[in-house]
């Protein structure tokens, strides 16, 4: 086999923009909140940086060892509504104190996989739920790509053009060449804002935990939970809804200790990704889904460069115009959308709790610092179980989803 062959097989076109997308849609839209939350800790500059470089490190080794321990796209990503919740929460709180409640809260998502509770839990939500939730969560990325032609039609529009003539001459790299047109077309339109461009390198600032009750309850213990609700559970939705039956327990146990050994330097939270997930295990990422693993391997990549260009990647993503961001996320989605609607819908006896949990999880509505995603998921359940109360079979497992997303019996 020559070097040409090999490389090909190693980092196939469609599965490398695939991991470039997800982690540019995945740092862009939330690396505002990460600095936010470091510099409501006191962190500096370089502490700051070190944050980065943590997260950019954790997620490269999860992303890469999970995919290719199971053979499945698994991709991770910081804690999003945890950094939001970091950014209030750290207030007042010392660097070493935040430390301690980052370690604890990992530890605690350690627990939930050696123990397997948060595997039992999933084992108890049916296909149809789970793929709706995934729609509900996306259903904004798929939208956002028609708004954005109202705010920017000359971005967005020929992207789309692009992408259908894609799908139809050229469909491994329709999404690709996509993204391409999108960058030609801001760089006519002068979208990049390149004066925000900074060269700097990431460094490892370590910080001894230091454990105060107070703050483990007020700061770590939330983390855990908005953590495992909004991230961890819509992540193993998406896994499950595109037919990877990869087990719970050991990803929740490797992200955890992740978590808490990178802590120090500033990793407050990794967990399952959820919406940069989705780009990855669609067949634009490979036609073959036995291959798309390679996907989220390479999307460890770029957080591996992420991390140890630090702030440098971070101001050329805020550079990167939102038009081209929202846009090539929809287009990226567009099939996993489809496919998670059509396998909500296909079991006619679950259907409407699958909508409900459809329109909640859309919805965005926040309960006690709990996101739609957990609360549509809720509904769905309870939708469910009224639905089927005194029915014959109601005990019945549920369908287990084939290659492809739709669910057999």
């Amino acid at each position: 086999m020559s070097a040409l062959t090999r490389i090909r097989i190693a980092a196939p076109p469609s599965a490398v923009a695939a991991g470039l997308i997800a982690v540019m849609v995945g740092v862009t839209s939330s690396a505002a909140l990460v600095f936010t939350a470091a510099k409501a800790a006191g962190a500096d500059a370089r502490e700051i940086s070190s944050w980065m470089l943590a997260l950019g490190v954790g997620l490269a080794c999860t992303c890469a060892g999970l995919s290719l321990r199971h053979r499945a796209p698994v991709v991770t990503a910081w804690s999003t509504p945890g950094a939001a919740l970091l950014t209030t929460g750290l207030s007042g709180v010392s660097m070493a104190q935040a430390v301690g409640a980052f370690i604890f809260s990992a530890l605690l998502i350690v627990v939930s996989g050696v123990t397997g509770w948060f595997a039992r839990v999933m084992d108890r939500v049916p296909v149809p739920l789970a793929a709706a939730l995934l729609a509900g969560v996306l259903l904004r990325f798929g939208t956002g790509l028609f708004s954005t032609m109202d705010k920017s039609f000359a971005v967005a529009f020929p992207m789309f053009v692009i992408y259908l003539l894609g799908r139809r001459l050229l469909p491994r790299y329709a999404v690709l060449l996509a993204l391409l047109g999108g960058v030609l077309a801001t760089l006519f339109t002068g979208g990049w804002r390149t004066g925000e461009v900074r060269l700097a390198l990431a460094t490892p600032v370590f910080t001894a935990p230091e454990f105060d009750w107070k703050v483990l309850v007020s700061v770590g213990a939330p983390l855990f939970v908005v953590t495992m609700a909004s991230q961890n559970l819509p992540g193993v939705a998406v896994l499950r809804g595109s037919g990877y039956e990869v087990p719970v327990s050991p990803l929740m146990t490797w992200t955890g200790a992740a978590n808490a050994v990178l802590a120090p330097f500033g990793a407050f939270g990794l967990n399952l990704a959820a919406i940069t997930a989705a780009i990855c295990t669609g067949d634009e990422a490979h036609p073959d889904r036995d291959k798309r693993y390679l996907a989220a391997v390479w999307a460890g990549f770029f957080y591996l460069c992420v991390g140890l260009l630090g702030a440098t990647v971070a101001s050329l993503l805020t550079a990167m115009p939102h038009e081209l961001v929202m846009a090539i996320a929809g287009i990226g989605l567009l099939a996993t959308i489809e496919s998670s609607l059509a396998t909500a819908l296909a079991d006619k006896a679950s259907r409407e709790a699958a909508v409900v949990t459809f329109l909640a999880t859309a919805s965005g509505v926040t309960l006690l610092g709990i996101g739609s995603a957990f609360w549509g998921l809720l509904a769905g359940l309870v939708t469910s179980a009224i639905a089927t109360a005194g029915r014959p079979g109601r005990g019945e497992p549920a369908a287990k989803p084939r290659p492809g997303g739709l669910p057999v019996r």
